[in-house]
């Protein structure tokens, strides 16, 4: 019977040959103009490419020197009407690409937070375009599914996450990789006010989910990213900010003063966002205080450490996750400081069924056979886009070619390089340092008005040798120092600082005269 198959299946192998032989010959032969032994060449050479650009990135300008629209000029207005050559694109890459790049991965790049960036991930990647699978659904691709949720379970563990927020073989909760942190905080909030809205509804009937959409109210802290508040406007959800202390945290008192002043007022708190390490200055939330207030009001806890997170598999900085048992749902995001490349953002829950629950859209042609197995087998059910990449094998390159203490040296030398500069602003009276240093972002500013260190920045991204973004703290304008760059070292920090010194005594200068 074996042999019959084969030779059947040999049979019609010829015949699609054949058939596949005809059609090259009445198509130009233009449009197949890279297969397999190409490719091979081609990748050898971008892969050259990609290494020689990373390895000379140092010397390139961290910021580029154009101008709004400048690309438009530079290429024709219509797509070609037949093939272009593979050495004219690459020659157009370093003309017209190049000079538009803000090099994210420079040692120079000190703006916003790390973006990761490793071989291994790059690797993980190319081998992830290649399968291509959607991978939406068990069915769709097992692996994809299966590994996605073992990688999960393995950060977790790194984490030290509560044993409920991981998957195992039969629990309760779990892991997905969402394409960003906005992603995760929208995905928690629908699923919060969907889980609400069927528990008014069960209780009392008669309510209209418009009626309790009306009433329905989040909170997040004033310090908090402009993400949570988006994901309120897309959610059709009244947010509002809590003030932070005089650490920039947000705190009991303030949180149970909102509540009870908004249950007075006949509206329904469901939901809460705490942040660990805030874009502005890396302050932390009080999970310890926030955490029992939720879970005595009966609100959904959503905790947002989309940069602060990878620290926290160092044990020295696992106390700023403490608290964590009181959360519904935890996000992350590996792909800015723990080497996996955009887009990696770890998202866990401890019921997955809310998530399930609030999205679970199930057309005759996306079931199978086994999505009712008892383990987690269709990821389109805890996300908004309904196909997804297989991203967790950039998990797995990272995980076990870094090893979790490789992965936690660097994030140690990121702190250390962070604590370096601060010495130095330290040193030099004409500066402030604004907020605590933690992590491996440091706030500073010139001892003066908002004006003098708005000049300065403006000073520092004007001759591109670094770059840095500010943010505002109360009434302050001020500096970040986010330490970034996979390849940066003492020497490129000393380097930073010596040019903002010599800058700020020009600006100090100007303002004098």
């Amino acid at each position: 019977m074996a042999i019959a198959s084969s030779v059947s299946f040999n049979c019609h192998q010829g015949e699609r040959e054949s058939k596949r032989a005809n059609r090259e010959e009445a198509t130009p032969a233009a449009f197949f103009n890279m297969d397999s032994r190409e490719f091979r060449r081609r990748g050898k050479e971008m892969v050259d490419y990609i290494a020689d650009y990373l390895d000379g990135i140092e010397g390139r300008p961290v910021y580029p020197d154009v101008e709004p629209g400048y690309l438009r000029p530079l290429i024709p207005a219509t797509a070609p009407q037949e093939p272009e050559t593979y050495e004219d694109i690459i020659k157009d890459i370093e003309k017209i690409i190049m000079p538009g790049v803000t090099h994210w991965h420079s040692p120079y790049f000190f703006a916003y937070f790390p973006t990761a960036s490793s071989y291994p991930a790059m690797l993980a990647d190319m081998l992830c375009g290649a399968i291509g699978c959607i991978g939406f659904s068990w069915a769709a691709s097992p692996a994809c599914t299966e590994l996605e949720t073992v990688m999960m379970d393995w950060l977790g563990k790194m984490l030290e996450l509560p044993e409920a927020f991981l998957a195992g073989r039969a629990g309760e909760g779990g892991g997905v990789i969402q394409g960003s942190a906005s992603e995760a905080t929208l995905v928690a909030l629908l699923a919060a006010r969907t889980k609400v809205i069927r528990q008014l509804q069960a209780a009392s009937p008669e309510f209209t989910q418009a009626a309790i959409m009306e009433k329905l109210v989040a909170y997040t802290s004033d310090q908090a990213h402009s993400s949570v508040e988006r994901a309120g406007l897309i959610g059709g959800i009244k947010l509002k900010a809590v003030p932070s202390d005089g650490n920039f945290s947000m705190r009991a008192s303030a949180l149970q003063e909102a509540l009870e002043r908004d249950k007075a007022a006949g509206l329904i708190p469901f939901f809460v966002v705490a942040t660990l390490g805030t874009t502005s200055c890396c302050s932390f939330d009080n999970l310890l205080e926030v955490g029992p207030i939720c879970n005595q009001e009966g609100v959904w806890l959503h905790i947002d450490a989309a940069y602060a997170g990878s620290a926290f598999i160092c044990p020295e900085f696992r106390y700023l996750l403490n608290g964590v048992e009181f959360a519904d749902s935890f996000n992350f995001n590996p792909h800015k400081w723990l080497l996996v490349n955009f887009d990696c953002s770890a998202m866990w829950v401890k019921r997955r069924t809310d998530l399930t629950g609030a999205f679970n859209m199930d057309p005759v042609y996306l079931k199978h056979s086994h999505q009712d197995s008892g383990f987690i087998t269709d990821y389109r059910h805890w996300q908004i886009p309904l196909g997804r990449r297989f991203r967790s094998l950039k998990m797995w390159f990272v995980f076990r070619m870094y090893g979790v203490k490789g992965l936690q040296a660097y994030i140690r030398k990121h702190v250390e390089l962070s604590h370096e500069f601060e010495s130095l602003v330290r040193q030099d009276p004409r500066f402030e340092i604004c907020t605590e240093v933690i992590l491996g972002l440091v706030c500073f500013r010139l001892k003066g008005s908002n004006e003098l260190n708005e000049t300065l920045l403006q000073r520092i991204n004007s001759a591109k040798k670094i770059h840095l973004v500010p943010c505002r703290l109360r009434d302050k304008f001020v500096l970040r120092f986010a330490v970034c760059a996979r390849t940066v070292e003492s020497a490129h920090v000393q380097l930073a600082w010596e040019h903002i010194s010599d800058l700020a005594s020009s600006v100090l200068r100007a303002e004098r005269e």
